[in-house]
């Protein structure tokens, strides 16, 4: 297949592009918004990289124009909840209109596989459904993916595209691009720091290790034919939630070191939600998905070759 992944020097997006290059033609599109090329330099043989902003729609008709694809995987976005709500308008341009960007040059029977996330739902006691009438995001990153969901759908209506929306939950593993929890802790513990300071405490998310969230993206773009017009809903996460607490516990047995935790009230968020955890029977039941990482295997990962972002690094250099 001919596969452009948008934000494919990202975190999910790497390790997408890292499983299909070697079987699948595949084009990267990336602004590099981020940081510099993220492969290593073996790697940039086995795929094309087009560096593009997805906000330009003149560039995305290019990229897509002259690959012809069969499928697009559409990772590009802006997904720092702080970043979003601090720049609502650059996070809705790029979430929203970089998007539909994308669908308006997508050729008649193209897989668009459209990377959303949890944050559209309304905060719940037990795990989301895909159909679920609780859908009341709380922030602007939430709002944005399902603003972004609907303009997916429509355009698969009307101009014969085969879509796939994936609700991805919370990431954790090597590589993250964001100063997400996770690497916050992990680069405060390895800079030295035996007290560390966080903003709120006490949410439950679902947590899904980089290599699994990337497999359900391949899942859903290779596995099971989508119908013209058609769009599946699937959420991507583990349907298991841990607090803060729950993940220092883990964190305290893989690294042996024994941290004092200090709430920082100056790195709380005013927006938040206190529960996330994602049903992902659907993704199994059709097509074919399943966990391979425990979040303690997650977290062993991430702890062993974190690849902190440059933001961390310097911060507690």
């Amino acid at each position: 297949m001919r596969i452009i992944v948008t934000g494919g020097n990202g975190y999910v997006g790497r390790e997408v592009t890292r499983r299909l290059m070697r079987e699948h033609t595949v084009r990267v599109v990336d602004s590099l918004r981020y940081g510099t090329i993220r492969f290593r330099p073996d790697e940039m043989s086995a795929f094309q990289f087009r560096q593009a902003d997805i906000n330009d729609a003149g560039a995305m008709r290019s990229a897509i124009g002259d690959f012809e694809p069969d499928a697009v995987i559409h990772l590009a976005a802006i997904h720092y909840i702080p970043e979003c709500e601090q720049d609502p308008a650059l996070s809705v341009r790029t979430n929203v209109s970089g998007t539909q960007n994308l669908l308006a040059a997508c050729p008649p029977g193209c897989r668009f596989v459209f990377a959303s996330s949890g944050a559209v739902y309304k905060p719940d006691e037990s795990p989301h459904r895909e159909d679920t009438a609780l859908i009341e995001p709380s922030d602007i990153y939430g709002y944005s993916k399902l603003h972004g969901e609907h303009y997916v759908r429509y355009a698969a209506a009307a101009h014969g595209l085969s879509a796939v929306v994936v609700r991805l939950f919370n990431v954790i593993g090597p590589g993250e691009t964001n100063p997400h929890l996770l690497p916050e802790i992990v680069a405060q513990l390895k800079s030295g720091r035996t007290t560390i300071r966080l903003g709120n405490l006490w949410p439950r998310r679902d947590y899904i290790h980089v290599q699994d969230a990337a497999a359900g993206f391949v899942a859903t773009t290779l596995s099971r034919a989508v119908g013209t017009g058609e769009t599946v809903t699937v959420n991507l996460g583990t349907s298991r939630s841990y607090s803060v607490a729950d993940i220092l516990g883990k964190l305290k047995a893989i690294t042996g070191s024994d941290f004092e935790l200090i709430q920082d009230e100056t790195r709380v968020r005013a927006v938040d939600r206190p529960f996330l955890a994602a049903d992902n029977s659907r993704i199994r039941d059709l097509f074919g998905w399943n966990q391979a990482h425990s979040i303690d295997e997650a977290l062993a990962h991430l702890w062993r070759e974190p690849e902190l972002s440059i933001q961390l690094t310097e911060k507690y250099a």
